[in-house]
């Protein structure tokens, strides 16, 4: 064999071996778009050699990623925790603004307390509404007290929770009215029709105690207001 052949032999060689690294090095890069890191590049070749300088730079490359993927990871789930802290924390502030009170069994109460907005009524009308189907209620009192102002809005939040929980056969009382808030319903032309209203929530849970007891009897409660003729709970027709 001459020097020709024996030049192409070994040029042949190294061409396969160059083949089979390049096959090694995509593998792995396949492997790392896959988010795949744990694979690492790994050569009998001479570290001086041109592919061991190459297998190195892909290793420390592959780890760099790996490294940037576990902190990515442990951020996500650090705030994946913050996220469900804040949502406990929210729905504990939902339970603290829009709480239903059992006063008496068969009796619900929820104070109004602040301002109102469309997603707090929500939020109350979906509280009530599903406190008086658990605690299968007979009567469910809105007291207003803590309200300082009401707006046609806020008015209008207080007849549809009070016009759904009659729906679902259920007593509604209002309470709290105060002279301020009165002057303001009539003053508006808000009318409450449909919706009971006393003055102080020791007289609906008096009117409710009553009524229980002469059902009891068989008898019926004539002192009883019609909702439409005594809106206000004035004693005086609307």
């Amino acid at each position: 064999m001459d020097r020709t052949d024996d030049r192409d032999g070994r040029d042949g060689r190294e061409l396969e071996i160059i083949v089979d690294h390049i096959v090694d090095v995509l593998m792995v890069l396949s492997e790392v778009t896959s988010n795949d890191f744990s694979s690492r590049l790994e050569t009998s070749l001479p570290d001086e050699h041109p592919i061991s300088a190459l297998y190195k730079g892909i290793n420390e490359t592959v780890a760099s990623l790996a490294g940037a993927q576990a902190k990515m990871l442990a951020y996500q789930r650090e705030l994946e925790d913050k996220l469900e802290t804040i949502a406990r924390q929210r729905a504990a502030i939902s339970e603290l603004t829009t709480p239903v009170i059992e006063i008496w069994n068969g009796v619900l109460c929820m104070p109004f307390v602040g301002v109102m907005d469309s997603a707090r009524g929500a939020e109350m009308t979906e509280a009530i509404l599903r406190a008086t189907i658990d605690k299968d209620a007979k009567c469910t009192i809105i007291d207003i007290t803590g309200i300082e102002v009401m707006d046609t809005s806020t008015a209008d939040h207080l007849i549809r929770i009070a016009k759904a929980i009659r729906l679902l056969g259920a007593r509604c009382v209002v309470t709290g009215i105060s002279p301020t808030i009165a002057q303001t319903i009539v003053h508006m032309g808000v009318t409450l029709d449909g919706v009971t209203t006393r003055r102080s929530l020791r007289d609906a849970l008096q009117d409710f105690v009553r009524s229980e007891f002469l059902e009891a009897m068989g008898l019926s409660d004539e002192s009883e207001p019609e909702p439409d003729q005594d809106p206000n709970g004035t004693g005086e027709p609307a």
